[in-house]
């Protein structure tokens, strides 16, 4: 069969609000990816991102006032953008631009009026982020056509415009109504319908077929983002998601099926590497874990224990925080249990800062055998008292006893190298796991367990993230632990499943001998190579391919 040969744009602009913005998983997307892109489009790939740093430095980017100069000063004098040009600090270092959005909201209402009469985009009961977003995303919809008439660009340069999330979604039919010749491209990596639904506790999925978007935006309060990522959906050139799951959302909840998935890739060049390093780090990062735990529990915990670990934002029910807990009890009651394990939730949450007496004890280098305080926490809390990791630890009587076998320790800081305690990096600390663990309810891809495959800790998760159903399309079937990747099946309604399910995980490998282990971890980095952009790249030169051929067909109808 022969391989298809895809039309490639020219110029590609990509617009997000995570560009040089590190703020959530879209960041990971973009910033791993650049790399892969500036490698085949050099210097054509351009990042529009939102300019908030006035008046302080941005580490994520370096500005180059050279770059681009004579297009900046026309785009300042003619077209009123006030932009700052230089490089993305990431692998590729891709041309990166700012824009300070703020000169906008004094046309508010002109812009929404504008989106209401030719978009039919509803912005009247518009609250919270969404006018800062829309002005950001009016903004970089003016860059692309600044740039185009600037450089005097026309159909024949094959131009895509890419907007990322709700919040770009109006650059994109900015785009579509003044530069027609741009093939537009939208990517949702989460519908605002469906986070909505499953964040105030409603079922999504079996009910997914019954819901109407449009109602629920108007039930749930989220009409305004609703209603410009439906009209995006409907009217670019090309309509993309990031996983099959998310595609059914798209297809129910927006009424407009997907026309490419963009699965998400990852670089793998922060896997330390040769073998020999990495059997160094993964050790380090072992007896780090392994003396805060002792030091905080006063316990004698052993390099045989078995280190699992949950990590990710705080979404208590979507990221399965409450099921990963619940499994750790039932793990706990388990007499078939011989091992030690060790348990970390790994969550940033409202967090004072570092306990003082665990950050002089560890200083101390020393333990007299006995916990400290409460040993189950790192670092102490704003509003201990409301937590929900607590809440349920003490609700299930889990407070470290010496007897139990399961001990389950609150990491509620982000793990930046600088948090007091562990004052190591996250991935530093993932590599030192035996097996993690997001069970995840909500996830329309999940970068997470993809990590920790890629650093040969197997992992296990659920088929409701894009992750856990495409690990299950690689063995044709239900993928297990042996594989690298266990993924577990999920619904509405079958907690207790799934938690029997991460039981039995947990304690099947606790029961593997060396050869079994060092397979399963061999199989789980096996798992993480297939997921490379030098992979899923090609379904963006799919996208484009589409979006391309779809401007091509509208541009001939005009002039028809």
């Amino acid at each position: 069969m022969a391989k298809k040969i895809f039309k490639e744009p020219c110029y590609i602009f990509e617009s997000s609000w995570e560009v040089c913005n590190k703020v959530g998983g879209i960041y990971t997307v973009l910033s791993t990816r650049a790399k892969t892109l500036q490698e085949k489009f050099t210097d054509r790939v351009f990042f529009i991102g939102p300019d908030f740093w006035e008046g302080k430095k941005n580490p994520l980017f370096k500005e180059n006032k050279t770059l681009l100069a004579k297009w900046r000063k026309h785009a300042s004098q003619c077209d009123g953008l006030s932009l700052r040009i230089g490089r993305w600090q990431i692998p590729g270092e891709p041309i990166a631009i700012l824009v300070d959005f703020q000169p906008f909201f004094e046309k508010r209402n002109e812009i929404f009026g504008w989106a209401w009469e030719n978009y039919q985009v509803d912005s009247l009961h518009a609250y919270g982020d969404y006018d800062e977003s829309l002005m950001f995303s009016w903004a970089a919809g003016k860059i692309v056509e600044s740039y185009y008439n600037f450089f005097g660009l026309t159909q024949g340069d094959n131009v895509v415009f890419q907007a990322h999330e709700w919040q770009t979604c109006l650059a994109a039919l900015y785009v579509k109504k003044f530069v027609p010749e741009v093939a537009t491209v939208f990517t949702t990596h989460a519908t605002t319908i469906g986070r909505s639904i499953a964040g105030n506790n409603k079922p999504l999925y079996d009910y997914l077929s019954a819901y109407n978007g449009d109602q629920m935006a108007s039930e749930l309060n989220v009409e305004a983002k609703h209603s410009v990522e439906k009209q995006a959906a409907w009217n670019v050139d090309c309509f993309t998601t990031v996983s099959d799951i998310t595609g059914m959302e798209c297809t129910e909840l927006l009424d407009k099926p997907s026309d490419v998935i963009l699965m998400n890739g990852f670089e793998n060049d922060f896997v330390p590497c040769p073998a020999s390093k990495f059997n160094d780090v993964r050790k380090q990062a072992r007896e780090k874990l392994l003396k805060v735990a002792n030091t905080l529990m006063g316990s004698q915990l052993g390099d045989d224990t078995v280190i699992v670990t949950t990590s990710g934002r705080y979404e208590y029910q979507n990221k399965g925080i409450n099921v990963y807990i619940d499994a750790l009890n039932r793990l706990r009651w388990d007499a078939r249990l011989e091992k030690d394990v060790l348990a970390f939730v790994m969550v940033p949450a409202w967090m004072k800062e570092a306990r003082e007496d665990l950050k002089q004890a560890m200083k101390r280098n020393e333990s007299d055998g006995m916990p400290l305080g409460d040993s189950r926490i790192t670092h102490v809390l704003h509003d201990e008292g409301n937590d929900k990791v607590l809440g349920q630890l003490n609700w299930l009587d889990i407070h470290n006893r010496k007897e139990d076998k399961v001990k389950v320790i609150f990491v509620p800081c982000y793990l930046d190298g600088n948090d007091g305690i562990f004052n190591m990096h996250y991935y530093d600390l993932l590599i030192g796991n035996d097996l993690t663990v997001f069970p995840s309810y909500y996830e329309p891809w999940g970068y997470t367990p993809m990590e920790s495959a890629a650093f040969h800790v197997p992992c296990v998760t659920t088929d409701l993230a894009g992750f856990g159903l495409w690990a299950n399309s690689l063995k044709g079937g239900t993928s297990e632990i042996e594989d690298g990747v266990k993924t577990i099946h999920r619904s509405d309604y079958n907690f207790d499943e799934v938690s029997d399910g991460i039981r039995d995980t947990i304690l099947k490998f606790t029961q593997f001998d060396k050869k079994q282990v060092n397979a399963a971890r061999k199989n789980a980095a096996k798992v993480a190579e297939k997921a490379l952009w030098k992979h899923f790249i090609a379904y963006y030169y799919e996208a484009y391919d589409k979006a391309l051929a779809k401007r091509d067909e509208r541009m001939n109808n005009k002039k028809n």
